[in-house]
């Protein structure tokens, strides 16, 4: 199984009403087909009434084995469903890698 799909998978467990796991690697300095920079947004109920360091600390928890391992960079969109209407159904785009110089 991917990382991508082990990611989906293991955030399942918050039961999001909206799920998107983007694979950046591509856009940073590292080897083709890797899987080491990942974007999550994540709309759940389940983070209603909770600050964000805590809405973090609980998808952390969910992937201590792939920050302890293959990944690298892990950006996080996390909202209640309230929170994504409001925003438009919308999350901030990534920027671009500031580290290293592309092969």
């Amino acid at each position: 199984m991917s990382i991508q799909a082990t990611i989906e998978e293991k955030l399942q467990a918050l039961a999001p009403v909206f799920l998107a796991v983007e694979n950046e690697s591509h856009r940073h300095n590292v080897p083709a087909n890797s899987e080491t920079h990942f974007k999550v947004t994540l709309v759940s109920e389940r983070l209603e009434g909770l600050m964000p360091v805590k809405r973090h600390q609980q998808v952390y928890a969910l992937l201590a084995d792939e920050l302890a391992g293959p990944v690298h960079a892990l950006a996080l969109h996390l909202y209640t469903p309230a929170e994504w209407q409001a925003s438009g159904q919308s999350r901030p785009d990534s920027p671009d890698c500031r580290g290293g110089s592309k092969p």
